[in-house]
């Protein structure tokens, strides 16, 4: 599709020449022909049916697109018998010398050639575009060739008069001080005379040409491209990097991942805790995952290279128990807060294994969620009886925002807003170095917990009695609603996960795990095995294949892919999957 807005009208005329064809008749596009046999014979031997079809609108674009692409491949004599039997052309004639005039570098001749072009164009800036770029190339050229005066007539009697892009003309006029080519060609970031720059040039140039005159560059990958990504992004269980290229994928079969790649399947179960385990949270590099519970400990497991999970560090002494669990950004330290009557913080040096602080404002806080800056150095924490701190490593208050009744924190990569759901069933935006704060959510229930993409641009609730949304705070709307998930009012916690982030997950009060893809509300996934209340979910920020549940039944699970397959489910992964990357 063209932004010129060029249509089809002349298509009739530039790419086929069907006038004489529908009439059984030879092409003239061919050259001489004989009739054998109801066989049109061509001067250089060829065969050709003379039963031609008029072809349809459609019909000759998949011509030319192939005709492209099996010229780009170097099969020119394919490319000359296809359009001479089909009876389309490739391109028009007068783009097809421009181009050879290009590559060859005759730069007034192509510049003539423009002239011809003017007339098959809707757009006549387009033409002053495309002769800027070819004088620039022209004038490149000269310079590289130490052609000094030939140069400068270029940039003052060609390139000013056109009255276009005069900033990029000053900095043409700057490359008159390069010393040598070498210089040059880095400051101009240009490859140098010759067919690599001139073919970018080509590339460029052909932008500006109508589909009906000249297709634009590669056209048949692109569509492949194009086709290949959708049905990846409509895939529901896709969950593997995006290759944009067409090498690592089959065209000949529909994209479909099956199931069993996806995180289903119970790989570990975790049974050190001996209570309620009440948080999970991975590292942010992947490489660890720390469990909080009711039995007053913090469990660190390294996740070794094939991703299983072993005991690491036990961190004692949260004589409340562990309700919440936040890693630095380079996860040296990991905060531990506790339930609603906790009034204490532990800061742990992770690789240590030592309490770096104990932090308490007073015995009558109520410290139970906590969020890190982006730099690594403060953290914000509070709770529901009206605390909200800004702290350094040390514990030591940094600032204090009063009468705000916290249930959940999160840090903005702007390092300055503060995101804390509250009592009043919002989440507002407080900026600890203005003093400043701001609606941005606003539900109808209470918000049990949240969390924010990456980007910062989506916050995922868990809301008493209505389950998980999801909110854009940009824009400050609710986008969707996902369904099947119990929630009343224990503090459940979510998370986004995948490649891309494009799933979210949930524990749920029915003992489940839900998933869904992020624009579906209907979970694709319902992962059965815990026996009691899911308090927490963690999707591992690096494997995307990795997800870890925590409850009340005092165990923390591991889900993964199907750990093995026999021959006809491998066949049948391998077929569904056979544009995965």
């Amino acid at each position: 599709m063209q932004a010129n807005g060029a249509g089809q009208g002349q298509d009739s005329e530039l790419s086929c020449l069907n006038n004489s064809a529908q009439n059984g008749e030879p092409s003239s596009a061919g050259g001489a022909h004989t009739n054998v046999n109801g066989l049109s014979t061509t001067n250089n031997g060829n065969s050709v049916s003379n039963n031609k079809k008029r072809l349809s609108q459609s019909e000759e674009d998949v011509i030319r697109l192939i005709g492209q692409h099996l010229h780009d491949l170097g099969l020119n004599q394919t490319v000359d018998l296809l359009m001479q039997e089909s009876g389309c052309r490739l391109e028009h004639s007068s783009a097809t010398k421009f181009c050879n005039h290009v590559v060859e570098g005759e730069w007034d001749k192509a510049e003539s050639d423009l002239s011809e072009l003017k007339a098959l164009m809707h757009s006549p800036s387009a033409i002053v575009r495309m002769k800027f770029l070819l004088l620039q190339q022209k004038y490149l050229e000269y310079l590289e060739d130490a052609k000094v005066l030939e140069a400068l007539q270029v940039l003052r009697a060609e390139l000013t008069p056109l009255k276009y892009n005069t900033e990029r003309i000053h900095i043409l006029s700057g490359y008159l001080m390069c010393s040598h080519a070498e210089d040059l060609r880095a400051k101009a970031d240009w490859e140098g005379k010759g067919t690599a720059s001139r073919t970018k040039l080509l590339d460029k140039l052909q932008t500006y040409l109508p589909p009906s005159v000249m297709l634009p560059p590669r056209r048949l990958q692109t569509l492949l491209r194009q086709a290949v990504e959708l049905q990846r992004e409509r895939c529901l269980y896709h969950n593997t990097k995006l290759d944009s290229g067409l090498d690592s994928v089959s065209l000949l079969l529909d994209h479909a991942c099956s199931r069993k790649q996806f995180p289903c399947y119970t790989q570990q179960i975790l049974t050190e805790h001996c209570n309620e385990v009440w948080f999970c949270k991975f590292s942010n590099d992947g490489t660890k995952l720390a469990t909080g519970s009711k039995d007053t400990t913090v469990i660190v497991w390294h996740v070794n290279t094939s991703h299983q999970l072993k005991l690491m560090k036990t961190l004692e002494g949260h004589a409340y128990g562990v309700s919440y669990l936040a890693w630095s950004p380079d996860d040296t330290y990991l905060i531990a807060c506790g339930p609603d009557d906790c009034s204490e913080l532990w800061l742990w040096n992770v690789q240590a294994g030592e309490l770096r602080t104990k932090m308490s404002q007073s015995h009558e806080d109520s410290l139970t969620s906590v969020a890190w800056n982006p730099d690594g150095k403060r953290f914000v924490t509070g709770g529901q009886r009206g605390q909200f701190y800004q702290c350094d490593l040390d514990g030591n208050l940094l600032d204090s925002w009063e009468g705000v009744r916290v249930q959940c924190l999160w840090c903005l990569g702007d390092t300055r807003t503060v995101l804390a759901s509250d009592t009043h069933q919002r989440i507002r935006g407080y900026n600890f170095e203005d003093l400043t704060d701001r609606n941005i959510v606003q539900e109808d229930h209470p918000i049990m917990s949240f969390t924010v993409s990456k980007n910062g641009r989506l916050a995922l609730l868990n809301v008493a009695t209505q389950g998980v949304h999801l909110w854009d705070l940009h824009d400050r709307v609710l986008v969707r609603k996902y369904q099947g998930v119990t929630q009343g009012f224990y503090t459940i916690h979510s998370c986004f996960g995948g490649h891309n982030e494009d799933f979210i997950a949930s524990g749920s009060e029915d003992h489940k795990v839900y998933i869904w893809h992020r624009r579906s509300e209907l979970p694709i996934a319902e992962l059965t095995g815990h026996t009691r209340t899911v308090n927490c979910v963690s999707w591992n920020p690096v494997v995307p294949g990795l997800l870890a549940s925590a409850s009340d039944d005092g165990t923390v699970r591991i889900w993964g892919p199907a750990p093995f397959l026999d021959v006809q489910d491998a066949e049948g992964l391998n077929e569904s999957c056979s544009m995965d990357s």
